[in-house]
């Protein structure tokens, strides 16, 4: 359920106003409020929220006692020997070894990150001995440690703040938070002052914010940056017993729980979770699987460390995070994996889908304390069912918290916790708001990438994602039940698969290069044309560009649903056209095309028109690419439309269909060709480091035969026109019944028929479900059998044999104040609709307008039922301009 920021603010008690004018006023260097609290202020106690988060970070002696949690303390004890060993071996500029200090702002916040992982050793509960617990010679080595490195490194304003913003703002912030909070006693007896010494300055590093605080109006205090910032300063608050402070950040952090409303934005921010559950990060990225996930844990921590300290109403936040797991992340984990589709940049590291979703089932867990009744349980089931479906499980011994891994180990153990996917199919979900959409059905899922002039076609930063062009220009994921989701997706897809040749996508034949090769560095770097490591230039024009065109969306209902997308121009491209950009700046030119995926029962039906390349380059449009181990067995077996056998090594030929399948007796995946030249069959065999694809990860070679189905356009070709069908978990005899043209021939499946395939508009019907699919990509009426569209739009018309008629509308572009379509030859009345819509009887049949003026690409729905006429248009498609 969306929220509202006038809900949300009802969730933090009052409290008097020159408190809070008073935190956000002071300035960087101001001395730091004593521990008697204004009045007003006592309904909060720090005392609480130091001892949650104590207990969050290292557990409590009831946890610590029980075997399940051994592995986890074993993971911190053994993690702070090695800190330990380091330390002891440090050289010159070093407090840890391997890492020199004073130029490299990652050293410096690695640093501090082992400090933290010594003191946390140290504060387990349980009985000292053999183990670093209680060992106050540890815990002064660490406190020793901060207070030379605020002398030399960090505390001088003037030196710091070099290199990446986030270090100095969230990274360093972060682990001298926790350290200030595991040994706050042991620190003041040792070195009284030094916790406000660090505080004062983390406050003068908060440069993008306002007064040593945060910044709602920055666009650096922003969705999960914005709860990692304001997580810290609660916990700074419970150090120094300042409770206006702690409510301050409460206050901010809680604005990151309203549903962002693109038509009245707050602060001006685009990130955060949408109505649709879509969530965006760096204004423009899909960003679920990376951003989202860490903002939920932020979220679920804050929950934890508020509990019971009166700072605000948890069980509402626990609700509103609640919401999130069910509506944007269910959806996007498959079988435990998350999906690539949502992970911006972190798509090119090295940690697999499995590690990604892991931290989703910590949060989970963690809501799942809080939870009651039915939220309770179906938390507690989805946790279940992340472990049960994965094959590669979230151990308790990984959970970060220890409270957390006793709680999980439990309700796995627990016979009467049923597992349950919140996100079970048949299901098909919009993701409107960050061009997105997820088709579930039993054994598989699609995924699908678009990109608009709202959404970022792809992410790079800081050396990931090198080569990340056409990643937001169609590509799909698709997901078959019971895999190790790692051997076909995941880094290893991206490092072995060509860029040019990702699934689903139309791209030019060129070779294009990376931002470091192009550059030289990591960015683009021209301060006097506005180009510096985190400028508005670089994010618009390096970093995330967005795409030229409005039309990318679709409707769903049903578990049914239409996608699209019009290929357009990257916006530096377009800048750089007009003259925009400076002298030494490389842009690249897209391709052409028009697509539309109609997601069905059986089967995803895509539709491919106008594609080819206005510059005269050869252009290739891939319908699938699949990867395999080079060990492992997988055949491809195809039969040709004149009947005659098919060779894997020879030239191409009109396919009928073509299956790719995991070995014999394995699942397969089908091709039914529709329509279109013959697909270009290739299996390679490729062997990239992983490095390819970002900077940091390790020089690890990856083999992979890579197997490829597309449609290959020679220079100067003339646009091309194709439509094809994918079939998840098809068998060779049901793709031969889905291709035979007699309607009595054994096994013969009624299948889609193409209605149109254009530019213009692009539809199909097909029988089983009761289906009509329509995008319509121009302006004027476009005509179809027994239908027709105004404008641009997308359309499903679905009769599910009940004597009713559902109709679904969409505005892919957002900008169109009404939708409308008219079923030809019906007179039929509404007998349930979206908020919006209208129906009326016009001379031919019955006219269905929707308002979509503030949509934002939502389907709008209507239920009719009716009659039937005999007079209707006469068969056939048509697109009249306006």
């Amino acid at each position: 359920m969306p929220i509202s920021r006038r809900t949300l603010l009802s969730l933090v008690p009052s409290l008097p106003a020159g408190v809070l004018r008073a935190a956000a006023a002071r300035s960087p260097g101001a001395a730091l409020p004593s521990a008697a609290s204004p009045a007003g202020v006592s309904a909060g106690d720090p005392g609480v929220v130091a001892a949650n988060t104590l207990a969050l970070l290292a557990g409590t002696s009831q946890t610590s006692a029980r075997p399940e949690a051994a592995a986890r303390l074993a993971a911190v004890e053994s993690t702070a020997r090695g800190r330990l060993a380091a330390l002891d071996a440090a050289g010159d500029g070093e407090l840890f070894r391997g890492l020199p200090l004073g130029t490299s702002d990652p050293n410096l916040s690695t640093t501090y990150q082992y400090l933290c992982d010594t003191a946390l050793a140290t504060r387990v509960p349980g009985p000292a001995g053999s183990t670093l617990r209680g060992d106050t010679a540890v815990q002064d080595r660490v406190i020793d440690a901060l207070a030379r490195l605020y002398d030399d490194y960090y505390g001088d304003q003037s030196r710091g703040y070099y290199g990446n913003w986030y270090t100095w703002e969230i990274g360093i912030s972060t682990s001298v938070s926790r350290v200030l909070v595991l040994l706050a006693d042991r620190l003041a007896a040792r070195r009284p002052g030094l916790d406000a010494a660090y505080v004062a300055a983390m406050d003068g590093y908060l440069r993008n914010g306002k007064n040593g605080d945060v910044d709602l109006d920055s666009r650096f205090h922003t969705g999960a940056n914005l709860a990692d910032i304001t997580t810290n300063r609660i916990l700074q608050g419970s150090v120094l017993a300042d409770s206006a402070r702690i409510a301050k950040a409460v206050r901010d952090q809680l604005t990151v729980l309203a549903t962002v409303d693109p038509y009245r934005l707050s602060h001006g921010v685009t990130d955060g979770f949408y109505a649709d559950g879509s969530f965006l990060q760096h204004a423009s990225v899909a960003y679920t699987g990376s951003y989202g996930r860490d903002l939920l844990s932020r979220v679920v921590d804050t929950v934890t460390v508020l509990d019971g300290a009166g700072y605000a109403d948890v069980a509402a936040i626990v609700s509103v995070a609640r919401d999130w797991v069910a509506r944007s992340f269910a959806p996007v984990v498959f079988e435990g994996w998350m999906m690539e589709i949502v992970k911006g940049r972190g798509v090119s590291r090295a940690a697999s889908g499995y590690a990604d979703a892991a931290s989703v089932v910590e949060s989970v867990v963690g809501l799942g304390t809080y939870a009651t009744g039915a939220d309770a349980a179906a938390l507690d089931g989805y946790a279940r069912f992340l472990h049960d479906a994965s094959p590669s499980p979230v151990a308790p011994g990984s959970f970060l918290s220890p409270v957390r891994a006793v709680r999980y180990a439990g309700l796995l153990a627990d016979p009467s916790v049923v597992a349950r996917d919140l996100a079970a199919g048949p299901r098909n979900d919009a993701f409107c708001a960050m061009e997105r959409t997820v088709h579930r059905r039993p054994g598989w899922a699609f995924a699908l990438a678009r990109t608009s002039r709202r959404v970022s076609a792809y992410e790079y930063m800081s050396g990931e994602n090198l080569m990340p062009w056409f990643q937001g220009s169609g590509a799909h994921q698709l997901y078959l039940s019971g895999q190790d989701q790692a051997r076909r997706h995941g880094v290893d897809h991206l490092v072995t698969v060509s860029p040019y040749r990702l699934a689903g996508v139309t791209a030019p034949v060129e070779t294009r290069a990376s931002v470091p090769e192009l550059y030289g560095s990591q960015w683009f770097d021209d301060p006097g044309a506005g180009f510096t490591a985190s400028s508005d230039s670089q994010n618009a024009y390096v970093y995330f560009p967005v795409s030229t065109d409005s039309w990318s969306g679709g409707a769903s209902e049903g578990g049914y649903g239409a996608a699209g997308l019009v290929l357009g121009e990257d916006a530096a491209f377009a800048a750089a056209r007009a003259g925009k950009l400076p002298e030494g700046f490389v842009t690249y030119r897209n391709a052409r095309a028009v697509t539309s995926w109609f997601m069905l029962d059986d089967e995803v039906v895509v539709l491919v028109a106008g594609a080819g390349d206005p510059a005269g380059r050869g252009v290739t449009t891939t319908l699938d690419t699949r990867v395999f181990d080079p060990a492992e067995e997988f055949t491809v077996s195809a039969r040709r439309r004149d009947g005659l056998p098919w060779a894997a090594d020879g030239p191409p030929v009109p396919l009928a269909w073509l299956r790719c399948a995991d070995g014999p007796g394995g699942p397969g995946v089908g091709y039914v060709f529709l329509d279109g030249p013959a697909p270009v069959v290739r299996v390679e065999t490729v062997t990239r480091s992983r490095r390819l694809v970002r900077a940091a990860n390790p020089d690890t070679p990856v083999t992979k035969r890579v197997f490829s189905l597309a449609y290959e356009q020679p220079p100067g070709a003339a646009p091309m026109s194709a439509a094809h069908a994918i079939v998840p978990l098809a068998t060779e005899a049901r793709l031969a019944a889905y291709g035979a043209a007699d309607p009595a021939a054994a096994g013969h499946r009624a299948g889609p028929r193409i209605l149109a395939n254009s530019p213009r508009l692009q539809a199909l019907a097909h029988p089983g479900p009761g289906l009509t699919a329509v995008n319509s990509f121009t302006g004027g009426r476009h005509r179809l059998p027994g239908l027709s569209v105004d404008g641009p739009a997308s359309v499903l018309v679905r009769r599910p044999g009940d004597g009713t008629v559902v109709v679904a509308l969409a505005d892919p572009t957002t900008r169109r104040a009404r939708t409308a379509l008219t079923l030809h030859g019906e007179h039929l009345e509404a007998v349930a609709a979206d908020e919006g819509v209208r129906v009326r009887h016009v001379a031919d049949g019955t006219l269905v307008e929707a308002g979509t003026a503030r949509a934002y690409g939502r389907t709008v729905s209507v239920t009719l039922r009716g009659s039937r006429r005999p007079s209707g248009p006469a068969a056939g498609a048509s697109s009249a301009a306006g």
